[in-house]
């Protein structure tokens, strides 16, 4: 087993193992060893793969998918849009608590750490796990997409009901070439630079009131 390997969850890791052995994850392995040698990447290795290890393959309910993790230190832990408690509440999530403000009269967190999302089976991941500092997308298409399609696979492939979140078009593009039958509900990306356009799709679409319809459950979005 690689060194990368073993840091993904062994609930994950059992599920995942073609996924794991194929070139593209040796490759993926290769650019971020230079990386991590090279530069400063975020997050922490430790919290690499805090997604899967707070959401097990068998509590996913909804995939909450985001683009890749925040550049700026200190900010990335490892859950797409969260951030550590103590640090100020990245633009972006306060978008995205905007509109469940707005939608389901949500008071506005004072912080933006979401574990709590995660451990009610809301599966905070990324497109891409890793970010170099202060260069937002700088590690895409190395190897991080093909296995974050291969988590989502296995998701959509569950006898039970999952909902896809996607937020921003590299989301959205990469959950329709999974061809799934769940169900795939999609807003704009919460980014400053059309957090509007986002706040307003929530609004005019009932955006989470329709993931807790289609799940069949209403989830808690309180953090």
């Amino acid at each position: 087993m690689s060194a990368l390997a073993g840091l993904v969850p062994a609930p994950w890791r059992a599920v995942l193992g073609e996924a794991l052995a194929a070139p593209s994850f040796a490759r993926l392995e290769s650019f971020l060893e230079e990386a991590w040698r090279s530069s400063t990447v975020f997050p922490p290795r430790a919290q690499l793969f805090r997604a899967l290890e707070l959401t097990p393959p068998e509590a996913v309910k909804v995939v909450l998918l985001g683009q890749d993790p925040y550049p700026t230190a200190g900010n990335a832990n490892g859950l797409a849009f969260s951030v550590a408690r103590e640090k100020k509440v990245p633009a972006s999530l306060k978008n995205l608590f905007l509109g469940l403000h707005r939608e389901l009269a949500l008071p506005v967190p004072a912080h933006g750490e979401l574990s709590a999302w995660a451990s009610r089976g809301v599966l905070l991941l990324n497109t891409v796990l890793t970010v170099r500092e202060k260069a937002p997308q700088s590690h895409q298409k190395q190897g991080w997409e093909d296995f974050t399609r291969a988590v989502l696979r296995h998701v959509a492939a569950s006898p039970r009901r999952v909902v896809f979140l996607c937020l921003g078009k590299p989301a959205q593009k990469l959950v329709a070439s999974l061809e799934t039958s769940q169900p795939v509900v999609c807003a704009p990306h919460p980014s400053p630079l059309n957090g509007h356009a986002f706040v307003d799709a929530v609004v005019d679409e009932r955006l989470f009131t329709q993931v807790s319809t289609l799940l069949g459950e209403s989830l808690d979005w309180r953090v």
